[in-house]
């Protein structure tokens, strides 16, 4: 067998042998694809609960939707309240901790009354190579990551969804909206709303894998460095930078460095 064949086959064992479960479903690459393979071995004792977030643009609680009702696969959806929680609006540098504590114990909860009593996220191997203290709140609550378990890693995921045909293989990856915000500065409902609306102006121009970060009136352009060109193009420049204008911005800048997930992170590590 091949080593991805051997990680497929401890993801089988892993899910088989999981009973009745719920899948934390942000309708992302990984969450979508484990999923997949839970409600293909496990079929009506998998159910999808996703939280709706001010953090979490709608179109990506839509396709999360569309992906259940396509499949036929039983869906919550769970109001979160993140925001009325002090230390999470003061954006300390565990801000994710008290984020993933608060959704995952809701999700949980709501779980449970449906009679689903274990809990999966999506987290994998790739995901121990950043700071992500939500990992901490994950394990305090014995939520448990099935892909990371059977050593998968983001590209491993990519390959079985592709192979799946799930329209999630090529999903640009994607963190909620308060990982645009620098730490230490005040999280608000407008900064979310500034940043997602900013970041779908941006995929309407074409542009698929990138981040605006948050500095006070700045927003600063995070994309990938085959993109500069198209990016600072007469045609683009302007029209990126009144486009930005009217979400509020009064600076746009682009990000030298490029994109690269956890930027933020560079403060503190």
């Amino acid at each position: 067998m091949t080593e991805r064949e051997i990680k497929k086959q401890k993801l089988d064992d892993i899910l088989r042998t999981a009973g009745k479960v719920a899948v934390a479903f942000s309708g992302g690459v990984d969450s979508a694809y484990l999923l997949y393979e839970a409600h293909r071995l496990l079929g009506e004792d998998v159910l999808a609960v996703t939280a709706r977030s001010a953090a979490v643009p709608e179109s990506e609680l839509s396709e999360a939707i569309s992906f259940c009702q396509e499949r036929g696969i039983r869906h919550i959806v769970c109001y979160t309240e993140e925001l009325k929680l002090p230390e999470y609006r003061s954006n300390s540098e565990k801000r994710c901790y008290f984020c993933k504590r608060e959704i995952f114990k809701m999700l949980s909860a709501e779980a449970a009354k449906e009679g689903f009593g274990v809990i999966f996220d999506g987290s994998n191997t790739d995901d121990d190579g950043d700071y992500r203290p939500g990992l901490e709140a994950l394990k305090e609550l014995g939520i448990r990551s099935p892909l990371k378990e059977a050593g998968y890693g983001k590209a491993d995921i990519r390959f079985f969804s592709e192979a799946a045909h799930l329209p999630t293989w090529d999903k640009p990856s994607f963190a909620c909206l308060a990982s645009r915000i620098p730490y230490g500065d005040e999280i608000t409902e407008e900064k979310l709303k500034m940043a997602g609306d900013a970041e779908i102006f941006l995929r309407k121009l074409g542009f698929k894998q990138f981040r605006v970060r948050i500095h006070g009136k700045l927003a600063r352009i995070e994309t990938l460095p085959e993109d500069f060109e198209r990016i600072t193009s007469p045609e683009l420049r302007e029209k990126i930078y009144d486009g930005l204008k009217e979400i509020g911005f009064v600076y746009t800048a682009l990000d030298l460095k490029g994109y690269r997930q956890g930027s933020m992170n560079e403060l503190i590590l």
